[in-house]
């Protein structure tokens, strides 16, 4: 009893010092911080070119990324002053990463988060809803980011890329 009343007291302090610092989630997705260039080409000629930048923001509870487009050609019905957001956030400690898209267009998909391997990364959209189910992938070979947004439709089991983009992190 002795021996315990003197260990108590160190975990104790081990306890609050585990509980006081911060939890790191975005650690697997740190790979994504800084500027990119983007490249894109899209289905039917779609061409683009623009930057986006994955952050930290909200005291490092969100990972966020903004985009900006500098030059875009495409047919009438793609949409060449597309903006969006993603933001990747954890809902409660330990849980898994989750995130949330926004656009211009009115859209707004719900993703799980998972990295694969250490430089890359998929945001998967649900497949209960209605619709076609979306996925995002950014994968880091070398210096160059790529990246694919992909969709398939209720019933397939493949994945087709909408737009693909590349491009080398701005310093």
């Amino acid at each position: 009893m002795k021996l315990f009343m003197k260990i108590l007291p160190l975990l104790l302090t081990l306890s609050l010092h585990a509980q006081s610092e911060p939890s790191k989630p975005f650690n697997s997705l740190s790979f994504l911080e800084g500027t990119w260039d983007a490249k894109a080409q899209g289905k039917d000629g779609v061409a683009a070119i623009g930057t986006y930048t994955f952050q930290l923001e909200l005291g490092n509870h969100i990972l966020a990324r903004h985009s900006t487009s500098a030059s875009c050609k495409g047919p009438v019905t793609f949409d060449c002053e597309h903006g969006d957001l993603l933001y990747v956030y954890q809902d409660a400690p330990a849980q898994p990463l989750k995130a949330i898209y926004f656009d211009n267009e009115g859209h707004v998909l719900h993703y799980d988060v998972t990295t694969p391997t250490p430089t890359s990364v998929i945001f998967l959209s649900e497949s209960s809803q209605p619709g076609p189910q979306f996925r995002l992938v950014y994968e880091l070979k070398g210096q160059v980011m790529s990246g694919k947004f992909q969709m398939r439709m209720p019933g397939q089991e493949e994945w087709k890329s909408y737009l693909e983009w590349s491009g080398a992190k701005k310093m």
